[in-house]
């Protein structure tokens, strides 16, 4: 792709969530969700084949149905209000089309059946900002206003995700589905303290980008697409053994790495807002999570595989270039929690 349209096309993408989250106005809100979503279909498509024109499609039909609940909802409320910002008095209804809207855009369950199958028909790349960019924008949304919607509605939904994200984890064996499916649990930790501690929302998707970012560097560099594939990872990348062992692990939220810190704040608030049946089902879904990382440290770093004498020497013959932002965003996704009591 030309670099003058590939500037201008991540520009977009980098300004859609900055105009969303410093703009009062709903409407002025709506327009960075477009100028997002429209600048991401260009580069689903950069591959020209039939498997990334159908998650194109597939990304476009389904938010461009939520924008257009969204600006349904904005457009009733300033018929009923005169104003272009959720107020007190906005009306229920509008309000729980705003959230679909919203849990459409982030791929929360019930609405989450696009988000595997699109990011499995793209670029690594690609989902990479799908998985983690593209969730700045709706989740500063609903920050702004968690507390006109329902908590009953919020808590329902981020249950349905952390379920959906642990059983539908188990039985993957393309690394897309699999980071796929564990963005659904994230977001379900994330949505299910909004009620009680929005600041805590914040913390998991920050800690939940920087433990992804590294995975999916790792996995561009040599297109680990599937189990399979990673499997050779010891003869390809040596060194990536240990750092995607401890990754998967934090991701899964094991102590005493990073992944830990968010889950433990978001329990311990449950527990003293009186969420000790939410807690606990949300504890044990993380050990079902935790369960699929495990079986893929176990497929890289546990077995030797068959192989030929040549790709033994693979990993003498591939000279890849460092990537300065892997060993900090490493660092920081394993060696985090100590610093707890100044995060929370």
């Amino acid at each position: 792709m030309n670099p003058i349209t590939l500037t201008i096309i991540y520009s977009t993408i980098i300004m859609g969530p900055m105009i969303t989250m410093l703009s009062p106005n709903l409407f002025v809100m709506w327009i960075g969700l477009e100028m997002n979503l429209l600048a991401l279909i260009p580069l689903m498509m950069n591959n020209s084949n039939p498997r990334s024109t159908e998650a194109a499609t597939k990304y476009f039909l389904t938010q461009a149905t939520a924008s257009m609940i969204l600006l349904l909802s904005i457009l009733m409320n300033f018929k009923q209000l005169g104003i272009w910002t959720f107020q007190p008095e906005t009306n229920n209804t509008i309000m729980t089309m705003t959230f679909v809207s919203l849990a459409i855009k982030l791929g929360l369950a019930p609405f989450h059946s696009w988000l595997p199958e699109v990011t499995q028909g793209v670029k690594l790349s690609v989902g990479f900002i799908l998985l983690t960019w593209q969730k700045v924008a709706p989740l500063s949304i609903l920050f702004q206003f968690h507390e006109l919607i329902s908590p009953n509605l919020l808590i329902t939904s981020a249950i349905i995700s952390v379920l959906i994200g642990a059983w539908n984890g188990l039985n993957q064996t393309q690394t897309r589905k699999i980071l796929a499916y564990s963005s659904i649990a994230h977001m379900g930790w994330m949505i299910s303290i909004l009620p009680y501690n929005p600041s805590l929302t914040t913390l998991n998707l920050i800690i939940y980008i920087i433990m992804t970012t590294p995975l999916f560097i790792i996995f561009h560099a040599h297109s680990f697409t599937s189990i399979s594939s990673m499997s050779l990872m010891w003869n390809k990348m040596p060194m990536a053994l240990p750092m995607v062992s401890l990754i998967l692990l934090s991701t899964g939220g094991l102590p005493p790495l990073t992944g830990f810190l968010p889950k433990w704040a978001i329990i311990t608030e449950l527990m003293k807002n009186n969420g000790l049946p939410l807690a606990t089902l949300m504890a044990m879904t993380a050990l079902i999570n935790l369960f699929f990382y495990t079986r893929l440290i176990y497929s890289t770093s546990l077995t030797t595989f068959p192989s030929n004498n040549n790709s033994k020497m693979y990993m003498h013959q591939n000279h890849t270039k460092n990537n300065s932002v892997l060993s900090p965003t490493m660092i920081i996704s394993t060696l985090m929690l100590p610093l707890s009591p100044l995060l929370l």
